[in-house]
């Protein structure tokens, strides 16, 4: 079964900040990284930055159709 790999993100953000991606994650029912990057996207597409679909690759690490 092909699978896309991801990349790992770690920063520092306001507890405020945070407990309100919380609260928008769980409204739209969505995990905290996918609501970040549900939010990533609708910037990009907002302001005209292209963003790649993602690869899949197969078990072996390989790059598939």
């Amino acid at each position: 079964m092909a699978t896309t790999k991801t990349a790992t993100l770690t920063f520092r953000i306001d507890p405020s900040l945070k407990e309100a991606l919380r609260a928008a994650a769980y409204q739209e029912h969505r995990s905290i990284a996918n609501m970040v990057e549900v939010l990533i996207r609708d910037y990009c597409d907002a302001n005209g930055i292209a963003v790649p679909a993602p690869q899949n690759t197969d078990n072996n690490g390989e790059q598939s159709a």
